[in-house]
């Protein structure tokens, strides 16, 4: 009895000396931690500093995923219509976030680093086809004052977002 007693002490000890300290719980929607540098959250499709689509169709961030979670369907680029400083474009690029697992792969197997995992992490769905990322969900916009795409673009004038390509120094 006298045990019992003692561990019920103790155990009680530990309550209190936890009750003043500062907790641990954040309050969600009104206070958000910011995440680590590895994060990966959801992704978004990238564009050149003059606003030409950094994605060029190459469907090779489709043939690393490992959950078959991303469909790109290229066409071609041409001077009236121009999306990217590429032949090609991603005309259609999808993403099933129902089967992503946020491995990343895609990311590493892009060569135009187009596609990335930012830190965004509040992701609901509603219905299966709302988890579908269409390219107009995941493309970020241009920057304030920059053209977007499709442009038309004289013939064999465009450039692909260095400023100073022409004319190196």
């Amino acid at each position: 009895m006298l045990n019992g007693i003692v561990e019920l002490l103790r155990g009680l000890g530990i309550t209190f000396r936890h009750m003043f300290e500062d907790p641990v719980t954040i309050q969600y929607p009104e206070i958000k931690r910011p995440t680590r540098y590895r994060f990966k959250g959801r992704h978004e499709l990238k564009r050149y500093d003059n606003g030409l689509e950094k994605c060029i169709g190459c469907a090779l961030c489709a043939a690393a995923c490992p959950a078959d979670a991303i469909f790109v369907e290229a066409s071609e680029n041409t001077d009236d219509v121009r999306f990217s400083p590429g032949e090609r474009y991603a005309s259609t690029y999808e993403i099933n976030m129902l089967r992503c697992i946020f491995c990343g792969f895609c990311e590493d197997a892009c060569p135009t680093e187009a596609i990335v995992l930012e830190n965004n992490y509040e992701l609901s769905f509603y219905d299966r086809a709302s988890a579908i990322y269409t390219k107009e969900m995941l493309i970020v916009n241009p920057a304030e004052g920059v053209e977007g795409s499709p442009r038309q673009v004289e013939p064999g004038a465009f450039d692909r977002a260095i400023p100073d390509m022409a004319d190196p120094k």
